[in-house]
């Protein structure tokens, strides 16, 4: 893989980890919440907030997380 493809593979994995990070403390957390949270812990690359509501909805896919039921906007961590 090109270098970029491998920073951008390296980033996702990052973007992931903190989301379960943070998840995993908190259990709930609205969306904007977990932004903010996930923006914080990874301020040493400044991710693409896009990037990371995918990498949110790639968890929701895999059941690391799932949307509160009566809150669209609320994250519930799956253990």
């Amino acid at each position: 893989p090109t270098t970029q493809k491998k920073v951008e593979e390296d980033r996702s994995i990052a973007i992931e980890a903190a989301i379960v990070r943070i998840m995993k403390a908190r259990k709930t957390l609205d969306h904007q919440e977990l932004m903010t949270e996930v923006l914080r812990h990874l301020h040493f690359f400044h991710p693409n907030p896009r990037a990371v509501k995918r990498r949110i909805e790639h968890l929701i896919e895999r059941e690391y997380l799932m949307r509160d039921e009566n809150e669209s906007n609320k994250y519930i961590y799956i253990s």
